[in-house]
């Protein structure tokens, strides 16, 4: 089973800590969604699993409030928040195709 399947399904997914809203030394995440009506959406976080599950309980973005259910079909491991936030940027720039492509590679089924 795929990391992404298990979150996806509620399952257990260590998380990074944060302290007072700094991620040094711990893992972040940058991670594409796929909602409901078939867009992508684009985040990072520094606790993954945690992060899904509050797009799912419509309290994650503005954009994912309304294309409920959504999906974790991609996420990549960041070393900090500065890498995450700059990796989010450049796949938030991509084409959708270009993403796509990005999530085939990983492997994981949308």
């Amino acid at each position: 089973m795929s990391i992404a399947t298990e979150i996806n399904n509620g399952g257990f997914y260590k998380s990074s800590i944060s302290w007072k809203g700094e991620t040094k030394g711990f893992m972040c995440y940058v991670y594409i969604l796929k909602c409901s009506d078939d867009t992508l959406y684009t985040g990072w976080t520094n606790d993954l699993k945690n992060r899904i599950k509050t797009h799912l309980q419509g309290k994650g973005a503005k954009y994912t409030r309304c294309r409920l259910p959504v999906q974790l079909v991609y996420f990549e491991e960041c070393m900090d928040k500065s890498s995450a936030l700059k990796r989010e940027y450049k796949i938030k720039q991509m084409k959708r195709k270009e993403k796509l492509e990005l999530i085939k590679r990983k492997n994981i089924e949308i």
